[in-house]
């Protein structure tokens, strides 16, 4: 099913002709409305006429968190303030939080992008949609929120929290599809089987995920505690919230809105462009945005394009699940870790459940690694040679892919932290006296 066939479905040809066309556009745009962007083109030399090809957009400056931090709150806006009709923002953990302005259109337009990946996914005006993710400034709550709308499916604004009124509510509405993170989603499922209630007294069928990352095995054990059918979509605040890309049914990468946005893989400390299929960072343009335009945001997203057209009939470039963060990156013993390579060991595990911790201490003058994983079942622990050899499995596995020694502990069931937003993975102890 399609929600904007005509656009879905373009050739590559006419969608490279409307993101030139866009991208002049803003290029002019931003350079008219937001003086931080005017003195950063005019410093480079780029103005709208210089932009001959879509080549020409390495040629502008990249925008980084810092920058939007550095103007904070509203010095990146392009519009005034009484043109903004919502502002939304980062959670500001790590500092100043990121704040983005939308207008009227600006609004409609995410919508239509959100409609799009949900009907992509497999949803439908039949479906009533529950929204587990935190309604206020976090974008992914009212993202998908007015994108479900759009599309005619019965919405429920269920919020994170109180859990057990979720999933009695899940199970006494008929909840069809499931809106929330996909750490969350794992707990609701565990939630739900402790009050006796199973899949089979579950209407739900689908799951739209995001906020966080989703390694396939990660979504195989989704798919199996809760009966559902997992998708991942992603998006972030910065380029608009949810809605920059999202899979289809056939699950063979998330295709991004291009007609929206202009994507960019390059390498994260060159900042060269790498080629089609090459794993980079990606860096993404906004074509259309009035309120917070980006030109060429450094995600710091670890992924690869490929612009095949899909199965599905879909012709937009398809960017793979992201693979890591270049700023999540952990260097141990000199040795790049990413937290997605442990998920991968951990989910395809037998008796092991999918909820985990990265401990890293500094132990003398040696960075050490401890990986806490919760058993499915506690009751192996009274059964010391099985719960030896899973460790043992565990521990070689990780050595293999990681190349470096790591400490393997195995916790009770339920004993490490549940997270109703974005789940903490990184424990880093390094710092600490």
């Amino acid at each position: 099913m399609f929600f904007q066939k005509e656009i879905e479905t373009m050739s590559r040809g006419e969608i490279e002709a409307i993101q030139l066309e866009r991208l002049k556009w803003v290029v002019d745009y931003c350079d008219r409305n937001v003086e931080f962007y005017h003195k950063r083109l005019q410093k480079a030399g780029v103005t709208a006429d210089k932009i001959k090809s879509l080549k020409d957009v390495r040629h502008i400056p990249v925008t980084t968190k810092e920058d939007i931090r550095d103007t904070y709150p509203f010095g990146l806006f392009a519009q005034p303030m009484k043109n903004i009709v919502r502002v939304h923002a980062s959670s500001g953990t790590t500092g100043k939080p990121t704040v983005v302005g939308y207008t009227k259109k600006d609004l409609d337009t995410w919508s239509d992008l959100v409609a799009r990946l949900c009907v992509a996914a497999g949803a439908s005006d039949e479906d009533i949609v529950q929204i587990s993710f935190g309604y206020g400034l976090f974008t992914g709550a009212l993202g998908l929120h007015y994108g479900l709308e759009k599309i005619g499916a019965t919405v429920v604004p269920c919020s994170s929290g109180n859990t057990e009124k979720q999933v009695m509510l899940m199970k006494d509405f008929g909840t069809t599809a499931l809106v929330s993170t996909p750490s969350y989603a794992l707990h609701m499922s565990e939630v739900a089987h402790e009050h006796g209630i199973t899949n089979d007294q579950l209407q739900l069928r689908l799951g739209l995920f995001g906020s966080e990352g989703c390694t396939p095995e990660m979504r195989d054990q989704i798919e199996k505690s809760f009966g559902v059918f997992a998708t991942d979509n992603y998006g972030m605040s910065e380029l608009m919230g949810p809605g920059v890309s999202g899979e289809c049914e056939l699950r063979c990468g998330m295709h991004i809105a291009e007609d929206h946005f202009l994507p960019e893989i390059v390498n994260p400390d060159t900042l060269e462009a790498m080629g089609e299929g090459e794993t980079g960072e990606l860096i993404i343009t906004t074509l259309t945005k009035e309120g917070f335009p980006m030109l060429r945001y450094r995600t710091k997203d670890l992924t690869t394009i490929t612009y095949e057209p899909c199965a599905c009939g879909r012709t937009h470039a398809r960017m793979e699940k992201i693979k890591g963060r270049s700023d999540d990156m952990l260097k141990i013993r000199g040795v790049n870790v990413f937290p997605t390579q442990i998920e991968s060991v951990l989910m395809s595990q037998p008796h092991i459940g999918g909820h985990y911790e990265l401990v890293i201490r500094r132990e003398g003058y040696r960075d050490t690694l401890e990986v806490r994983v919760e058993l499915i079942n506690g009751d192996l622990l009274e059964h010391y040679g099985e719960l030896e050899a899973l460790r043992n499995s565990i521990h070689a596995q990780l050595k293999t892919v990681l190349g470096i020694e790591s400490k393997v502990t195995l916790c009770e069931p339920k004993t490490l932290e549940r997270y109703q937003g974005k789940a903490k993975r990184i424990i880093d102890l390094r710092e600490q006296k």
